[in-house]
């Protein structure tokens, strides 16, 4: 039982530093030149992503997918691809972003 317990705890506690480095990444990769957690700047806070997103089943996936591809919205500005950031990176910060509420 121990033992179990003792795995759980691990994997928790790696979950949590995964989660914990995400908004390094989106320094490392400039995200928030762009954007915040909670307000809009010349993109979408993140917590407005999360919102727009929450609730769909394929979210991540489209995500990841804007990140490294790009995407032009709604408004003057367009999101430029960005295919310097690993597939694993993007998972990592998309996960952030959609746990914002």
């Amino acid at each position: 039982m121990n033992v179990v317990c003792l795995i759980l705890a691990v994997i928790v506690s790696a979950a949590g530093v995964a989660h914990a480095q995400a908004p390094l990444k989106l320094e490392q990769y400039k995200c928030y030149y762009c954007h915040a957690d909670q307000e809009a700047k010349a993109g979408p806070a993140f917590v407005d992503v999360a919102a727009a997103y929450r609730g769909k089943p394929q979210a991540g996936a489209i995500l990841v997918a804007t990140v490294r591809k790009g995407t032009h919205g709604n408004g003057p500005w367009h999101m430029p691809p960005h295919p310097e950031v690993s597939q694993a990176d993007a998972k990592l910060m998309v996960r952030y972003i959609l746990s914002l509420k």
